[in-house]
């Protein structure tokens, strides 16, 4: 089995080393991702810029591509023209920090899946939750990522499909509360903004806010995570809202001859 790894915390991540160690127990293993860190970039891609690329060695682990580009140009260009052929899974992370809820939306790690799917390729975000009190264990949390992503082909992980998974914080030696299929949690996060005014008078914002696993209902990914489970949600890339198609679909339209004189 082929494995295209990658993320968005860079190709020099703890959580993407810990990530390669265990996957090459299921299968080769070709990591191509971005150069530098790009959290919260979520789809974007590049256009206008050439993708450079280069060959690095992390630590004494694995040789990869780093791409200087975002999350889902590794997707692409590594698909297109780095492989030697198509692979049979695309895996995303360990990213360092949760991606649940609105931040499915921001992350480039479920971007660089959502990017696989899209390309017709079965594909699985991996994300750690983190807590200033609970010490960072990437092994340890690339283990149970392992296993998950194991159950999830052995279930039938198809083309086209992506997974998101959620590892809680759990100190080392520790073990999760279980592991439960969640929804996303659609709540809004609210933003908060530090405003400052540079020596020449001009203002400017510093994003202040730092995520949390607020109260939500208890069947989302933002509250099986709070509680300590691992999360699994399914995800689409389809937009459309289906339930309002028909109610559309049925409404009568005008075009005008002369869009200025429109009734």
């Amino acid at each position: 089995m082929l494995i295209l790894l990658t993320n968005d915390d860079g190709i020099h991540a703890p959580g993407i080393e810990a990530m390669w160690r265990e996957l090459v127990k299921l299968g080769e293993v070709v990591v191509v991702a971005p150069e530098t860190v790009q959290s919260a970039t979520g789809h974007g891609i590049t256009i206008e810029q050439p993708l450079l690329t280069s060959k690095v060695t992390v630590a004494e682990g694995f040789t990869g591509i780093a791409v200087d580009g975002r999350p889902a140009d590794c997707v692409k260009l590594a698909i297109n023209q780095l492989l030697p052929r198509q692979p049979d899974l695309v895996v995303s992370g360990i990213n360092a920090g949760a991606n649940v809820g609105i931040n499915v939306i921001y992350s480039g790690t479920v971007a660089a899946a959502i990017e696989a799917a899209f390309l017709g390729l079965p594909s699985i975000a991996v994300s750690l939750f983190l807590r200033n009190e609970v010490p960072t264990d990437f092994a340890g949390a690339a283990i149970y990522a392992r296993q998950m992503i194991d159950q999830i082909q052995s279930q039938g992980l198809k083309g086209g499909q992506c997974i998101n998974v959620n590892l809680p914080a759990i100190p080392t030696g520790g073990k999760p509360a279980g592991v439960r299929t969640a929804r996303q949690c659609t709540r809004p996060w609210v933003d908060t903004y530090d405003k400052r005014v540079t020596p020449r008078g001009r203002e400017y914002f510093w994003n202040s806010s730092v995520y949390a696993l607020r109260e939500t209902e208890e069947d989302t990914d933002v509250a099986a995570l709070r509680d300590g489970y691992i999360t699994v949600t399914p995800l689409q890339f389809d937009l459309t809202e289906h339930k309002e198609m028909a109610q559309w679909a049925g409404r009568e339209w005008k075009v005008a001859a002369d869009p200025t004189h429109a009734e």
